[in-house]
């Protein structure tokens, strides 16, 4: 670890590190979240109908889920400056692709494929892991996520504007473009400036890559539990498109997917216990164990709060508008604050997390996030407009903090698996927005937010199962020697 200084004005050493990742981060948003300001010019532009758009939108997240789990472990594999300048670089391909297409199947499939990008926050989480010591920890990792989360308000904000300024009916396409290239460029950039580790520190890398290693019987079991949600939510996603749903695909090809998803889930289990399977012979020694309830605590407060927050801003001007009777530009705008709060909400909540402990830090907040969308759920028309606003948030602080507070925990678990770990967590995120964007679609705004509600105390109750990462954690070199790192 950098024993330099915290000191956010400067760009050496292990802050280079940390605003480099940020800005990568940052441009992932803003590349996977620069359709839906543009939407206008798209749907005239290439003649969509509603429920194509609609279709594209549910399309951006599909690929999120599997990939942040699989970008995880390749960060861990192959490293986190190697995996984020692919994965910038990749991911332009298919942002061209979007850029250029003419048709809905055209977009369809360039979108599909961008939805990889989504899955750049996990690499991030390692890189900062490996040059802040933990006492920083929370509050670099917290200025990581809450920075790089901007990139979606500042494609909102920046994007028409460039569209306008390019002119004509493919101004759009233009922006888009941009978009692709400045991941482009930055791929290069990251690459030539960053590296794994700082100088003379062991980067770990997992003993397989194809499945999270676990260290009991116990564990496993636990593990293949955590795994099934994902695989719902994937299912639940197909059933949007089915013709049940917005009729994208046929019955034949919906119940395809369906036995695809059962095949890889039973491919996925007989993988990991290929990868575990001494577990199941020998126990693994005490030193090297790690307790994976940590992992499922911090995947089922994940969901709650970054699940809740994707699903609120997809809402919430909507909701503003049809409430106070707001025009869709002025709600946009009151809506935009809860984005807008992750600039200094979730390095805040890191921060806490650094300086009262990990575990204090979450149940506070966490019984914030409950309270908050117990609040919101309480908003009508009869309330004053700045009241309404001023309720959002707060409520919005306590899901970013959350945010923060858990990533802050995820690189103190297990050092050389910190990538799948912070794969299977932010995935959990995506899984939380599929069901809740589903619940919304079946209930009034009210119910909606007490659902979320709901899910939040379930998350306070989990917590209390979750131990206070302290001592340290064992690793082994590739030379067989071990290495102790303090987590606290």
């Amino acid at each position: 670890m950098s024993a330099e200084k915290f000191n956010l004005l400067s760009f050496t050493g292990k802050m280079k590190t940390l605003h480099l990742s940020w800005m990568a981060f940052f441009i992932t948003f803003v590349v996977w979240f620069n359709m839906a300001p543009l939407k206008g010019a798209i749907v005239d532009g290439v003649g969509l109908t509603l429920s194509e758009w609609k279709t594209l939108l549910i399309i951006n997240v599909a690929l999120t889920i599997p990939a942040r789990v699989l970008i995880g472990a390749l960060t861990d594999k192959f490293g986190p400056r190697l995996v984020y300048s692919s994965l910038l670089a990749f991911c332009s391909i298919p942002c061209f692709a979007f850029a250029l297409a003419d048709s809905f199947e055209q977009l369809l499939i360039a979108r599909f494929a961008m939805g990889c990008i989504g899955a750049g926050f996990v690499v991030g989480i390692r890189m900062v892991s490996e040059w802040f010591p933990p006492k920083e920890l929370g509050t670099a990792e917290g200025i990581y996520g809450g920075w790089g989360n901007f990139g979606s308000a500042a494609a909102a904000f920046t994007l028409p504007t460039l569209a306008l300024l390019f002119g004509g009916e493919d101004g759009w396409r233009y922006a888009v473009g941009l978009t692709g290239l400045m991941s482009l460029l930055f791929s290069v950039v990251y690459f030539k400036n960053t590296t794994d580790t700082p100088k003379g520190a062991t980067y770990f890398r997992p003993k397989n890559l194809g499945a999270l290693e676990v260290t009991s019987k116990g564990d496993f079991y636990l593990l293949l539990v955590m795994k099934t949600p994902m695989y719902l939510a994937l299912a639940l996603l197909n059933w949007k498109l089915s013709p049940e749903g917005v009729s994208l695909l046929s019955e034949q090809v919906v119940v395809m997917i369906y036995i695809a998803l059962v095949a890889l889930y039973i491919y996925d289990v007989l993988v990991t216990y290929r990868v575990n399977k001494d577990i199941f012979v020998k126990p693994v020694p005490q030193i090297h164990r790690y307790a994976f309830k940590q992992v499922a605590v911090l995947n089922i407060l994940y969901f709650a709060t970054f699940g809740s927050e994707l699903a609120v801003i997809s809402m919430l001007p909507a909701f503003f508008a049809e409430t106070f009777t707001l025009s869709m530009a002025t709600a946009g705008l009151l809506a935009g604050l809860y984005a807008f709060m992750n600039l200094m909400s979730r390095p805040g909540g890191g921060f806490i997390s650094d300086r009262l402990g990990r575990k204090k830090t979450l149940l506070f907040l966490t019984a914030g996030l409950a309270l908050g969308y117990f609040c919101m759920s309480l908003i009508d028309a009869s309330w004053p407009i700045w009241l309404a606003v001023l309720t959002v948030m707060a409520c919005s602080f306590f899901v970013q903090s959350g945010e923060g507070a858990v990533f802050a925990v995820v690189p103190l678990i297990k050092r050389r698996l910190t990538g799948q770990i912070a794969g299977m967590t932010g995935a959990y995120g995506n899984v939380g927005a599929v069901v809740y964007l589903t619940v919304y679609s079946l209930v009034d705004t009210s119910t909606f937010f007490l659902v979320i509600a709901g899910t939040a105390v379930l998350g306070f109750v989990t917590l209390l199962f979750m131990q206070e990462p302290s001592g340290t954690i064992t690793e082994v070199r590739e030379d067989g020697s071990v290495e102790l790192i303090s987590v606290s």
